[in-house]
This record gives C-alpha cells, sequence and structure tokens, in this order.
C-alpha cells in the first residue's frame, strides 16, 4: 500500500470514527516504542527542565495606532520550549519577534502548550484559548504528535483529535498553521534496525496529521527530522542537553520553517500562492501532497480547490536576534530598550522567501534593502537573494 494510501485511511478513520488502524505490525511497533521509551531514560533521566514562560508582546518598536497581533502556540514539550533555558530561544518567542518584524507590527504572544501532552490534550488548549476575553487570536501555532507515537495513542484517534482542534480554531476565525510529528528516528539512542520503523510511523501520522489539518482549512508544515540533515551532520548542536529535545540552535531551525506559513497565513508573504517549478511545487491531491511533504522536512501544505492541496518549499533564512518578551502592561517601558527588551530589529536581519522579501538596514522603502523602495529595489537588486543568504 502506498504512502499516500496509510495516510488517507489513518485520515477517514479519523473522519468517520473507525477504530486503530496500524500503521506497522503491533509487535513492531512495541518493539519500537520500547526503544524510544529506553532512549528517553537514557538520555533524558525522565525529566527535563520546566519551559521557560515566553509570553509578552514582541516588537514594540513597531507600536502605532493598529492594535498587536494575537499569537497563540499549543502543542507538546516542542512547542513549549522544553530544554532551553531562555524565554527568547522558545519557538513561540522565535515566531512572534519574526512574525512582528514580518508585520512591522507588535505581537502579544500566549503560550498554552504543556509538556507531554497527546493530541487528546488540544481540546483543553483550545478551550482556554478560545475563552480568553481578549479575543480570537489572529494566528495559531500547533506543534504536536511526538508523544502520541511515543505512547501508542492511535493514530486515528490523533489526527481526529487534531482535525477537531483545526476545526474549532478556524470556525472562531484563527489561523492555524500545525507543525507536524517530528521524525522519532533522529533520537542518537535508537538504534538500527529500529530507526528506519519509528521514521516509518512519524512519517505515516505526519502525512495523515497533514489531510487531517488541511481538511479543517489549516496549513502544516512538516518537521520531519526538525527540518532536514542538519540535524543527523550536528546532532550535538541541535539537541538539547538531555538528547531528546532541540536546543536553542534547533528550535531555531524550526522556527525558520514555520514563519513564513504563519506569514502568509496573516497575508503578510508576497505572492505566497506563487508556484515555483523549479521547487518541486505543485497542486497535488491532499493525500499525496501530504505524503510527499511527511519525507520532505520544512514543505507546506495549503489547501487548494477540493480535493487538492498546494505543496510548497518555501527558503528558510535567519530569525531576527533573540528577544526576550515584554510582560503585559509594561509595553511602554521597553519600546526604546532594545532586543531585550522585546524589541524585533528589522535591521539586525535579512530574510529572503523566493528572492521576494528582503529585510536590512533600510532608511527608506518598506520591504527593501538599503535605500530604495518595496520588494528589494535599491543597493540589494531588485527581487534577489541577498549577501550572506
Amino acid at each position: 500500500m502506498s504512502r499516500a494510501r496509510v495516510a488517507r485511511r489513518i485520515a477517514a478513520g479519523a473522519a468517520y470514527g473507525g477504530g486503530s488502524v496500524g500503521l506497522i505490525g503491533a509487535a513492531t511497533v512495541g518493539l519500537v516504542l520500547a526503544e524510544v521509551q529506553l532512549a528517553k531514560r537514557q538520555v533524558g533521566g525522565g525529566k527535563a527542565p520546566v519551559p521557560p514562560s515566553a509570553d509578552g508582546r514582541y516588537g514594540v518598536a513597531f507600536a502605532g495606532p493598529t492594535d498587536p497581533l494575537r499569537f497563540v502556540m499549543l502543542g507538546d514539550s516542542t512547542a513549549a520550549g522544553q530544554g532551553v533555558r531562555r524565554a527568547g530561544q522558545t519557538p513561540g518567542a522565535l515566531l512572534a519577534s519574526g512574525l512582528a518584524a514580518v508585520a512591522e507590527r507588535p505581537v502579544d504572544l500566549r503560550n498554552v502548550a504543556l509538556p507531554g501532552a497527546r493530541s487528546d490534550d488540544l481540546e483543553r488548549q483550545v478551550s482556554l484559548v478560545l475563552a480568553d476575553p481578549s479575543g480570537v487570536p489572529d494566528v495559531c501555532a500547533i506543534m504536536i504528535g511526538a508523544n502520541d507515537v511515543t505512547h501508542r495513542m492511535p493514530a486515528t484517534q490523533s489526527v481526529r483529535c487534531l482535525s477537531t482542534a483545526v476545526r474549532r480554531l478556524r470556525t472562531a476565525g484563527a489561523e492555524v498553521v500545525v507543525g507536524t510529528c517530528p521524525d522519532l528516528g533522529t533520537i542518537e539512542p535508537v538504534y538500527q534496525p529500529l530507526r528506519w520503523l519509528a521514521r516509518r510511523v512519524s512519517r505515516q501520522l505526519a502525512a495523515a496529521q497533514t489531510i487531517g489539518a488541511v481538511e479543517q482549512g489549516g496549513r502544516t508544515v512538516s518537521l520531519g527530522d526538525l527540518l532536514g540533515p542538519e540535524f543527523e551532520a550536528n546532532p550535538r548542536e541541535l539537541f538539547g542537553p538531555d538528547n531528546y529535545h532541540p536546543s536553542a540552535e534547533g528550535y531555531a531551525t524550526a522556527a525558520m520553517a514555520m514563519l513564513p506559513t504563519l506569514c502568509a497565513s496573516l497575508g503578510l508573504w508576497p505572492d505566497s500562492d506563487h508556484l515555483d517549478g523549479s521547487r518541486r511545487e505543485g497542486i497535488l491531491p491532499v493525500a499525496k501532497a501530504a505524503s510527499r511533504a511527511a519525507r520532505e522536512a520544512g514543505t507546506e501544505v495549503t489547501a487548494a480547490r477540493a480535493p487538492w492541496a498546494l505543496l510548497k518549499h518555501r527558503r528558510r533564512r535567519r530569525l531576527p536576534a533573540h528577544t526576550e518578551p515584554v510582560p503585559h502592561g509594561d509595553e511602554g517601558a521597553g519600546a526604546d530598550e532594545g532586543p531585550a527588551r522585546g524589541r524585533a530589529s528589522a535591521a539586525a536581519w535579512r530574510w529572503v522567501d523566493r528572492g521576494h522579501l528582503h529585510r536590512g538596514n533600510n532608511t527608506g522603502g518598506s520591504h527593501g534593502n538599503g535605500t530604495g523602495g518595496s520588494h528589494g529595489n535599491g543597493t540589494g537588486g531588485h527581487h534577489g537573494n541577498n549577501a550572506g543568504d
């Protein structure tokens, strides 16, 4: 059975209340999960530091007459930022500061993610978000799935819970971006031949998550092995001290992949639906797009006219310098105190997606480099990749 058909079976079972659809044989699953649990005990001792709170306002330098964008993180320990010491190193903070810099508008971050959470905890998390008196968020990011695999949660139940969460948020008016299940085959103490089985289970769940989320109006970004061969090539740098959760650099790598999609969901990314054939982008049946995305980390899948989906490979570039949140009610005090007080400095970074969006030391037009106008007119060239990419 093809990967696309397996993913479609899981998603269909989730949609129609079917029972568990086996990803691989039950005995094999048991072996894989036992190995993963053993790896977790070996590298993490069963405990990890409590993630730092990153809630607050980012990009206060962009304060103006418009209200801040409201951004919420949901999910598990990866969404919470477990494994790093500073709030500004968590994925929520990285995404909030990047979103503020692109939108040139402050961003209020709230993170309701729970370390150890499985997809069935999303019901509680979404209820917290929708009960917030400040209103419905503009955009939400969900990172979930690893604990579903390691705790043997039926794949159909996992996808059903995620789909319901996406539907509730979309119905309320929020945009939703899902970072799908990471590749558990990258955990160092999981050895062959079981490593490839862990990878297979993770990818099958990620593909099914994509189908479920996209069919409810969300967008997905495949995190896979948390974005490519760099994790296998530099595990000591991109994994945290427990060799299980990402390091600060690892979270930055994941955030760089999700930020363009987060911006595109709010209409902040130029030509966001333009297809680049040289990057193997295209319109595919949802199941095939989901299967391909699960194999190619960093791939975005967005709904098109049913039953089709838009598959994109957005360029990843550097994020703004680490920023710390400004607590709510203290925004004015941090407006002129630089990145350490929540300022997302657009002058500190240069970032390109398909050569269309430039950020740099500009003195004139927005989205430009040098003294030029919009979309890169100036010393950086028109629609060109800037130096240092």
